[in-house]
């Protein structure tokens, strides 16, 4: 019996539900459900590449690139409308991922992640000695604006808010459907075995850049994001401990599911928040302890918990049958 996808139509009733929670929640909550999906977005494109094996300490990079276009966008080239911003920031990370991926595909494992943490704080050095970006203060981002038209400062707020939502159910539709397609099974493939891979005819190092492309984009996105939502850019972006909060959060989350990343982040910035009003001067401590137990009992994450309660309702159904 083939089993029917349901991760589209759970995706549609997802977005609806949070589409309609932001005109009633406080803004509070809208600013955390912004900054938790921005950062899933992020962690989508390194669960992307941890299912083909590459662990990247350098996402930030990506992720300052797209706040900075944000930023600049709206310096340089007047652009404030939030479509045009979004595709800008996109844009950025496409060519600059595509570039660069063609020299991070020919790398793995240690090296791999070495080779991108490196470039990360290359970025972070630059933009910190830059006095023009204003140095490692960065600067602000103008308020977006929709088809040109200025917005009273709750409207754009919404709107971030509402297109963040619906960016985050574009992004999981197209990720999820990437992961059933052969390429995404090729670099599961390619984790277990790559040279068996290369035997049955596949080119390895195209998935690799592929998946490398992937994960530049979304996390470009992401960065895009967390400047609208801040109305702020820094070179805090691309220094390693961001980078290392979203392999984190993967960690937390699992890769087993595109919801995982929503999951993992979703944790994350509820463990850190009422951790850092808890024991303010341990709040690291608390988080590096919850990841170790998730390590320990869920080592494929959190989402491993759903394939748990599937197969004990499984087990259940097949005792009374």
């Amino acid at each position: 019996m083939r089993c029917v996808d349901k991760t589209p139509l759970a995706i549609i009733a997802v977005t609806l539900a949070f589409l309609a929670g932001g005109f009633v929640f406080p803004a509070w909550l809208s600013l955390m459900v912004v900054s938790v999906i921005a950062k899933a977005l992020v962690v989508m494109g390194v669960i992307v590449l941890m299912r083909s094996g590459l662990v990247s300490f350098g996402q930030g990079l990506y992720y300052c690139i797209g706040g900075y276009a944000i930023g600049l966008g709206g310096q340089l080239l007047q652009i404030t409308d939030i479509f045009v911003l979004l595709a800008l920031a996109a844009t950025a990370g496409l060519v600059t991922g595509g570039i660069l991926g063609l020299v991070m595909s020919r790398y793995r494992e240690i090296f791999f992640a070495m080779f991108s943490l490196a470039l990360s704080m290359i970025l972070y050095g630059v933009l910190s000695r830059t006095q023009s970006l204003g140095s490692t203060d960065g600067f602000n981002v103008a308020a977006p604006t929709l088809f040109g038209a200025a917005l009273a400062v709750e409207q754009a707020k919404l709107l971030i808010y509402v297109t963040t939502c619906m960016l985050a159910a574009i992004a999981a539709f197209v990720v999820h459907r990437y992961f059933r397609s052969p390429m995404g099974y090729a670099g599961i493939a390619l984790h277990n075995n790559e040279i068996r891979v290369e035997y049955l005819g596949l080119a390895p190092r195209t998935v690799f850049y592929s998946n490398y492309v992937i994960a530049a984009v979304a996390a470009s996105l992401g960065g895009a994001i967390t400047a609208l939502n801040y109305g702020h850019v820094g070179p805090e972006m691309a220094y390693w401990s961001q980078s290392g909060e979203f392999i984190f959060i993967a960690l937390m989350g699992g890769t087993g599911h595109v919801a995982a990343a929503f999951v993992g982040s979703t944790v994350f910035e509820l463990v850190r928040t009422y951790a850092l009003e808890l024991a303010p001067n341990a709040w690291r401590l608390i988080l590096g302890g919850v990841l170790i137990a998730i390590i320990c009992f869920l080592p494929k994450g959190l989402w491993s918990l759903t394939r748990l309660a599937t197969r004990k309702e499984r087990a259940a159904v097949a005792e009374t049958a």
